[in-house]
């Protein structure tokens, strides 16, 4: 079988449920009786240990099959969830994603695995075996059922009664099912999967013998018996199954929990639930949970329509998955239609046909309805990047021997998909930051009476055409004397610097005022990283912090970075384009509005000193002898400054065009746009003026 047509679904789905399984640890690790998260891992592990041994990728199937061992270990109530099986398995984890990775990146590369799966057995070591399935040796007849030594078999386990328990608390029937094949059957496993996969599309499977493991590997005569939970009767079940080729004998029974202990009964007529009964019951697997938890509300409720509408309760396609290629060649072409639009209304300015003028109106509706579309197609909310972090601090208060606490706000904030990709390098920075530099030790804390466990708190938020994210920390602050004490020691002036700005001289490149250099920060090699990060996405970022109180660092970012409104000014002879997003006001310049203080110029403005930049200057242009000059006042951050430009043209709505590789080394411009009448346009970059 040619698999390559399934790599790329292979490889997302792994990656999704990589991330689901790190999730579910950590939830786990915090409460080790929960019952449902535990099925949920246990599941999630064993979808990826079948993809892969379906890709061919033994070794991480391998993998991932002693992975299942602790696991079932947890289940089966003969192992405890503790931090260092929790840490063991998250190595695990990592190991995987490596292998997903190399894969991905088409690196041939073998990954060593003997020590990860020594230590995953280890952990399993010294505890009772797991018990393996015996097979009848004097049995004459395989169409008849031995039943004491199936109830033998299906003897229950406390979390198997746990499940039921709730299941049942909630309506269902617990049935166990015993499932003869016909001898002629050649493929056992694919035969098996059928019956599972047709029984779960009405209930859920809890329990099998024999195990997974053995039906994929045909280790198994012609014997299932399963605990299945469901809303239908058992003759319906009965029915289902015996319907299924290849299937000589199907018997459904009643399980009844009587003072903790499994009793069989006689089978009994239950009355038939309706279709919208199960429904509003049906159990969720972990990778619908999952699917639910990044559908939109409308998608859930188109969902739920159309099961309504047909009765049907398979889960129908809501999404498909497009190449991110397309979806970029999709935007360029809206720009280029953007462009068009506005070309055209120019030319409708021009010669007034009123016929002509009423068409271009409805074309720009249509423009600007499928340009609000692909903007929307192309947003991902933050929950794609904020979902590694838990796992992040997890490991780092393990590391630094501190107790920490990440606090998630606003991760359903939507950005650009191409602000997305680039995004996490720079919060990792940021967090690691606050983690090592930030946060006390516990004995600290409780000297200075704060709470022993500190926080970390990562917050996004969309404010106008920007999207605000703060990582902020309850730890000691930024010392503005050290900071002020090694800019002096690297030749850096600080004279005439408040107090903010020397605590963001720390985004300097190879700045750092820690003393002691660790695996965690110390080489003043990640907040330059952070501003140079930002800056090439057409955000800002700053640092507010208070001694023993803590320090926040708030970045700005635009929500996209394809098409945006700005402001048309003329500096000397050229046109440029200043973004919208960072602009506060525009005022009439006047000669006398200028001061000088450190040799700076100035304007007061509504009683705030504003510095002021000549853009002329600042761009080498010959300013024209306009009588009427204009103050672009921005907001960069927590800076506000004011540009002097020559005069204004008006707003329009532009397309941001890359420079290219002659151009990309000019700081002062983020781009260049295509107006209306064909001219190149560039667009400043008011950030890196500030």
């Amino acid at each position: 079988m040619d698999t390559q047509q399934y790599m790329s679904m292979f490889l997302e789905e792994s990656m999704d449920n990589l991330q689901v399984l790190n999730e579910s640890l950590l939830q786990l690790e915090q409460n080790p009786e929960d019952i449902d998260k535990l099925n949920e891992i246990f599941r999630v592990a064993h979808t990826i240990k079948g993809m892969a041994a379906t890709m061919g990728f033994n070794q991480m199937a391998e993998l991932t099959h002693k992975m299942e061992d602790v696991l079932s270990k947890f289940r089966d109530g003969e192992l405890k969830v503790t931090q260092k099986v929790v840490t063991v398995l998250f190595e695990c984890l990592d190991t995987l994603e490596k292998m997903v990775n190399n894969i991905s990146d088409d690196i041939d590369e073998v990954i060593d695995i003997d020590d990860i799966i020594n230590q995953l057995e280890a952990v399993a070591v010294g505890h009772v075996e797991e018990i393996t399935e015996a097979h009848p040796q004097d049995n004459n007849d395989n169409n008849t059922f031995n039943q004491n030594e199936i109830k033998e078999k299906m003897e229950l386990n406390e979390y198997d009664i746990n499940v039921i328990k709730q299941a049942q608390d909630k309506g269902y029937y617990a049935q166990q099912i015993d499932i003869n094949l016909s001898e002629n059957t050649l493929l056992k496993s694919a035969r098996a999967f059928l019956i599972f996969k047709t029984l779960e599309e009405n209930g859920e499977i809890i329990k099998s013998i024999p195990g997974a493991e053995d039906i994929e590997n045909e280790n198994f005569e012609f014997k299932i018996s399963l605990v299945y939970l469901t809303m239908h009767t058992d003759k319906e079940i009965h029915d289902l199954v015996l319907n299924i080729s290849e299937v000589d004998k199907v018997s459904v029974s009643l399980i009844e929990l009587n003072n903790d202990k499994v009793k069989k009964v006689e089978e009994v007529n239950s009355k038939v639930v309706s279709s919208e009964q199960l429904k509003e019951k049906e159990i969720e697997k972990p990778n619908k949970a999952h699917e639910a938890r990044k559908s939109s509300n409308s998608k859930a409720s188109a969902n739920k329509e159309s099961k309504e509408s047909t009765g049907v309760h398979k889960k129908a396609h809501q999404s498909v998955r497009v190449d991110l290629e397309r979806l970029d060649k999709f935007m360029n072409m809206v720009s280029e239609l953007v462009i068009h639009r506005t070309r055209l209304e120019q030319i409708s300015g021009n010669y007034r046909l009123a016929d002509l003028n009423e068409t271009l109106e409805q074309v720009a509706r249509t423009t600007s309805d499928l340009q609000d579309l692909v903007m929307k197609i192309r947003m991902l909310p933050l929950d794609v990047v904020f979902n590694r972090f838990p796992r992040m601090i997890r490991d780092l208060s393990v590391e630094l021997n501190k107790e920490m606490e990440l606090i998630i706000q606003g991760q359903d904030t939507e950005l650009d998909r191409t602000v997305i990709d680039e995004i996490g390098e720079p919060l990792i920075h940021l967090i690691r930051n606050a983690a090592d530099h930030g946060i006390e030790s516990k004995e600290e804390r409780i000297a200075k009476g704060k709470d022993p466990v500190g926080k970390i708190k990562l917050i996004a938020y969309q404010e106008g055409t920007k999207a605000v994210i703060k990582v902020e920390d309850d730890g000691k602050g930024i010392d503005v004397e050290k900071v002020r004490a090694k800019a002096e020691s690297n030749g850096i002036s600080t004279e005439g610097m408040n107090d903010n700005d020397i605590r963001n001289l720390i985004f300097l490149q190879g700045f750092s005022t820690n003393d002691k250099v660790t695996d965690i920060s110390g080489r003043g090699v990640g907040m330059d990283v952070v501003k140079t990060k930002i800056a090439a996405l057409g955000g800002t970022v700053d640092v507010i912090s208070e001694m023993e109180k803590g320090s926040a660092f708030i970045i700005k970012l635009p929500l996209t970075l394809q098409i945006i409104q700005a402001l048309l000014v003329k500096v000397g002879t050229e046109t440029m384009a200043i973004s919208l997003g960072y602009i506060d006001r525009v005022i009439a310049y006047k000669e006398d509005m200028i001061k000088k203080t450190n040799n700076r110029e100035v304007i007061i403005y509504r009683e705030n000193v504003i510095p002021l930049i000549r853009v002329n200057e600042k761009i080498g242009l010959e300013s024209s002898d306009s009588s009427k000059n204009f103050i672009v006042i921005v907001n960069v951050g927590e800076k506000t400054v004011g540009l002097l430009v020559d005069s204004l043209l008006g707003q329009q709505e532009i397309v941001i065009k890359p420079l290219g590789k002659t151009l990309q080394g000019l700081k002062e411009y983020i781009g260049a746009t295509i107006l209306g009448d064909g001219l190149v346009t560039l667009i400043l970059d008011v950030a890196a003026f500030v």
